[in-house]
């Protein structure tokens, strides 16, 4: 087969526009009606997109009066949106800091199970220490101690979901068992921050496991990813960015002993269409004059490390911010956003407006035509296997995306018209991994 474009749709309440919400054909109580996330997973295998993917943090973020604060727990979300599809892959965000191995590891395994090999696991090493003191967290752990802890947890729940081999279910009725009890492996794992005994209680679906996907890009994002992932969310802004993080993440994945062909690199992209570019242009126009740059300065000031009121919107940057090296949250997007408001030499309000658009992923403003042409020169130039797609307004977005733009794809050939297969490692062309393959070898970041 002809190497073909993936494609996920990442959902987020009203949309990725912060301001999506406050739009008049908006509603802005969603983000806790499970038929309007139904509503969208249809939306999207209509689309025969790859996947639905859901973001997620144990803790409100920011300032609750900025978008619609409240966040459904996304496993459970995905599981109302598996029972009303067939075939779209189901991604949830999970934490390795602020979670246990066997809890996630069931949870997922679950989730893959009723939907029948459908499910994927986003891996974040959370930093926000909104999230920890939910846990009992004092401090920030630091960026080396979670991506140490993150190695171990990923082990641990491989370990747990390898537990049971492929036929260990007999359910023979005539003899009397259900499972083969020698088929059920006990783990036994004590490590530097586990000790997990197992069994899982869940076996393995009909696609093995669930799909590994990871979103870091620091350096120890990389290593991770290149010895676990089997997709990455990433954020890049231009076509050179694109295909250098391509390239070095390929690299690193063949040096871990992997094939570059089952990491499959997927940057954001958030399209803001319209019949025509003026069109297009006047939707991004309304967004942004609804944006509220106060909110957005509160977060920025913090993460810069200089009081809001010492920060001009309508200048550029201030000249000392803090370096990257104190970032020990999100240090891979501060470092994005500073490099684009220095590159483009923006005004604080200008970057504002843009990380209210998309948080620093790329924003394309244009005609389905446009954005196809986008979409193939990153995929076909190596610097990109498909997209994030991240609708700046839902439902408007993602219809818009699957009605105009997904059918300029399917006529050129870079994306399917319709599924090959049943399950998310279908969809990506990937196999089903073999049961029990050591991950001990792998080089542990810190």
């Amino acid at each position: 087969m002809t190497r073909q474009l993936n494609l996920n749709a990442f959902l987020m309440s009203t949309g990725h526009h912060e301001a999506s919400w406050r739009l008049p054909e908006s509603n802005p109580l969603v983000s806790t009606d499970v038929t309007h996330f139904q509503d969208l997973a249809r939306i999207a295998e209509r689309g025969k997109l790859d996947s639905v993917f859901f973001a997620d943090s144990p803790s409100i973020f920011g300032n609750p009066a900025r978008r619609p604060p409240e966040v459904l727990e996304p496993t459970l979300l995905l599981a109302a949106m598996a029972v009303v599809t067939e075939r779209i892959g189901l991604i949830a965000t999970a934490s390795t800091t602020y979670d246990e191995p066997f809890n996630l590891a069931r949870r997922f395994a679950s989730l893959d199970a009723l939907s029948r090999g459908r499910a994927g696991w986003n891996v974040v090493t959370s930093a926000a220490l909104d999230a920890g003191a939910n846990f009992g967290f004092e401090v920030t752990p630091s960026h080396a101690e979670r991506y140490r802890r993150a190695n171990e947890f990923l082990e641990v729940v491989f370990g747990l979901w390898d537990g049971w081999e492929d036929d260990a279910v007999v359910a023979d009725k005539a003899t009397g068992v259900h499972t083969d009890p020698a088929k059920v492996h006990a783990l036994d794992h004590v490590g530097e921050h586990f000790r997990v005994r197992g069994p899982l209680n869940v076996g393995r679906s009909s696609q093995g496991r669930p799909i590994i996907v990871q979103a870091g890009s620091s350096g120890p994002g990389i290593a991770l990813a290149a010895a676990y992932a089997e997709a990455v969310f990433t954020a890049q802004r231009t076509l050179e960015e694109g295909q250098a993080f391509y390239s070095e993440l390929k690299a690193a994945t063949v040096a871990q002993g992997r094939n570059p062909d089952h990491i499959k690199i997927l940057p954001g992209i958030v399209p803001i269409l319209g019949g025509t570019e003026a069109e297009a242009l006047e939707l991004e126009r309304r967004l942004d004059d609804l944006l509220v740059h106060e909110h957005a300065l509160e977060q920025l000031a913090t993460d810069i490390g200089v009081p809001a009121d010492q920060i001009d919107l309508d200048a550029p940057l201030p000249e000392h911010i803090r370096p990257a090296t104190d970032i020990e949250g999100n240090r891979t997007r501060y470092e994005l956003t500073v490099a684009f408001a220095r590159r483009d030499n923006l005004t604080v309000r200008q970057i504002l407006s843009r990380l209210g658009g998309g948080r620093g992923h790329r924003t394309f403003v244009g005609t389905p035509e446009q954005v196809a042409d986008t979409i193939e020169e990153w995929f076909t130039s190596g610097a990109a296997d498909g997209f994030n797609v991240m609708p700046a307004a839902l439902p408007s977005g993602l219809e818009a995306f699957v009605d105009h733009v997904v059918p300029i794809l399917q006529d050129r050939g870079l994306f399917r018209r319709d599924y090959s297969g049943t399950t998310l490692r279908d969809h990506y062309g990937l196999p089903i991994p073999p049961r029990g393959r050591s991950h001990s070898a792998l080089a542990h970041t810190g």
